[in-house]
């Protein structure tokens, strides 16, 4: 039987397109992204304040990197954010595309960053998705078309990846050690009329849960790809989601007002809000990204 909650608001606002949540355990808070509005996001739920640093390019995540500040997945590659607000690009991607941008991104298990592209105008598999140990940037999975969501098994012997244009989340078994994924399968598909499958995060108990972009959903499926949870939004354009609190049990939603019609905006005027939910179960918090310690 699947069960249903409903999200409800905890920050108020208009972001184009609000993306990739990570919760800082050490500083206790939010980060996410503005995609098309160029900024960083830090959300502090105890006080209730959310600052804002504008980057000047658009931005597909933000991660938390220890002392360094943030690791930014930006327009042309990868860039680190330093606490006092400093931009500084550490790796170009993709100087070959122009076309393209860098789109989500997410630290496995041993601190290594994975982040993936996608064309500004529909190419199907003119994507890739990359793995960066702060010396080096590979080019790990190619022929994708909008890379998207990221996760790891709590055991971290299985990640996931969303190519938003096969409408799935496909696994590979995962090597800690090297970093390598291997032997893909698909782990879910989702029906176009349902939405199309974003951001994703994975539970401690080794479920996913999968934001719908057109959809007004998040998704939670089994490993074996059995859907047992919905959380319902006021709103469609459904993004990303992240486990985290102090216990790790609240599931923060992001979302867009990306492109929505006068219309579609009065229908729902929280879009790009963020929202939460506490779900019964809890997350782990982002693995900081610790290339520079390599």
């Amino acid at each position: 039987m699947v069960s249903e909650l409903d999200g409800e608001l905890v920050l108020r606002s208009d972001a184009d397109v609000g993306e990739g949540p990570a919760w800082d355990a050490v500083r206790r808070r939010l980060v996410w992204v503005d995609v098309t509005g160029c900024a960083v996001h830090t959300y502090d739920p105890a006080g209730g304040v959310d600052q804002l640093v504008d980057v000047g390019t658009h931005i597909g995540a933000a991660v938390p990197a220890g002392d360094d500040g943030l690791i930014l997945a930006v327009r042309d590659g990868l860039a680190m954010l330093s606490p006092d607000g400093e931009v500084r690009m550490v790796a170009e991607v993709e100087a070959d595309r122009p076309g393209n941008r860098m789109n989500d991104a997410k630290c496995d298990p041993s601190g290594r960053l994975w982040a993936g592209t996608m064309p500004y105008e529909a190419e199907p598999g003119a994507a890739a998705l990359y793995r960066y140990d702060g010396r080096s940037v590979e080019r790990v999975l190619t022929g994708v078309t909008l890379s998207n969501g990221l996760g790891w098994s709590p055991d971290g012997t299985v990640m996931y990846h969303i190519d938003s244009g096969t409408q799935r989340v496909d696994a590979y078994d995962f090597d800690l050690a090297s970093g390598e994924p291997d032997s893909r399968r698909v782990v879910v598909t989702v029906e176009p009329a349902e939405g199309m499958p974003d951001g994703m995060t994975v539970d401690d108990d080794g479920c996913l849960w999968v934001a719908l972009w057109g959809g007004g959903t998040v998704r939670r499926y089994t490993p074996d790809g059995v859907l047992d949870r919905i959380v319902r939004l006021p709103v469609t354009q459904v993004t990303s989601c992240a486990f985290g609190g102090p216990d790790g049990d609240v599931l923060y939603v992001t979302s867009a007002a990306y492109r929505l019609t006068p219309g579609e905006l009065a229908a729902q005027p929280l879009a790009g809000s963020i929202f939460a939910v506490e779900p019964g179960t809890t997350g782990r918090p982002a693995t900081p990204f610790h290339g520079a310690d390599r």
